[in-house]
């Protein structure tokens, strides 16, 4: 249930983002990303452990910094941030011990990640095509 939830709030977000325009904005999917990126940060706080919210702090940087630069430099940076944190998500119980990740969490997000950033790349190559073919594919 926590794929099929996660898969179908991703598919929500994109539309819409779509009909809202809010995607029009370059950082509508970086700030997605950071916001992703600090959940586990979240977790980590209700447990009270201030090594795990340290520890959680590391991953969210990561995923903050991909956000940042794919902002500033290529929008592909961020559907590999957004693909990477799907990977970490189906990883993160076997790498970090937080014992405030809810069970359904990994299936839930990770597959919310995924979609995202198969969503987000799709859009970014749609835009690609289009610019090619109206610039008669010079760049």
């Amino acid at each position: 249930m926590a794929y099929i939830i996660g898969i179908a709030l991703a598919v929500a977000v994109a539309i819409f983002g779509r009909t809202s325009r809010f995607d029009r904005d370059r950082s509508f999917y970086p700030t997605l990303l950071i916001v992703i990126g600090s959940i586990y940060v979240l977790f980590a706080t209700m447990t009270g452990s201030i090594e795990t919210v340290l520890v959680e702090s590391i991953g969210m940087a990561v995923f903050a910094i991909a956000a940042v630069v794919g902002f500033r430099y290529s929008v592909w940076i961020v559907v590999a941030g957004l693909a990477g944190h799907g990977t970490f998500d189906f990883v993160h119980g076997y790498l970090i011990a937080n014992s405030g990740v809810p069970d359904f969490w990994p299936a839930f997000c990770g597959s919310y990640d995924v979609v995202a950033a198969a969503g987000l790349a799709w859009i970014v190559s749609r835009q690609a095509t289009a610019t090619t073919a109206l610039d008669g594919g010079r760049q």
